[in-house]
């Protein structure tokens, strides 16, 4: 089953952050509950999970872009190549160096773009954000829902926002299960 990411939004950290820990207290790892906020340093002095800061950020997405375009340009080298009548290795040399050069140039390129822009994903909270609102978000299985919003009920300062898609539940347990090795690690 997909997992679904539940966002919820509101003004008052103190509602937030109680909010969180009663989500942690009915079995939410602290890897499904984040915040999104422009108020680091306060999340990490109330000790709250923030959303990762490359998340924030459309690296991936426009790295992959850059990549897409990179694999075309350097395709067409390597036709020039054919254009050119090369035959022999070293003939091959510069178009095979230069198609490499240009994808791997194209990939960096497009996460340097992507590190510049806000990822599309919290685009929508871009608003709410600067007028210094915070974004809670709940990573669960569809069928939590009902548990959520039991929790979620008693905090009437968060509205919700809406949902969307979340990281896979692989990730989420691979994660729980680095911080426990990490923990009982000497």
């Amino acid at each position: 089953m997909r997992m679904r990411r539940f966002y919820y939004v509101g003004n008052d950290l103190s509602d937030l952050g109680k909010a969180a820990q009663d989500l942690h207290n009915a079995g939410f790892s602290e890897h499904q509950v984040h915040v999104l906020s422009q108020q680091d340093a306060e999340l990490e002095k109330r000790r709250l999970h923030e959303v990762n800061p490359f998340a924030k950020r459309d690296i991936l997405n426009a790295g992959l872009m850059g990549a897409a375009i990179g694999a075309v340009l350097a395709t067409l080298i390597l036709l020039s190549g054919v254009v050119f009548k090369a035959q022999s290795t070293l003939d091959w040399l510069p178009f095979v160096l230069l198609s490499v050069v240009v994808f791997f140039f194209s990939a960096w390129e497009g996460g340097f773009y992507g590190f510049q822009n806000s990822s599309a994903e919290f685009k929508r909270f871009g608003d709410s954000l600067a007028r210094g609102y915070h974004v809670l978000l709940v990573d669960a299985e569809p069928c939590m829902r009902e548990k959520i919003d039991h929790i979620m009920a008693y905090h009437a300062s968060l509205l919700e926002a809406g949902e969307g898609a979340a990281r896979p539940g692989w990730v989420i347990a691979s994660q729980r299960n680095i911080e426990a090795f990490v923990k009982s690690m000497p």
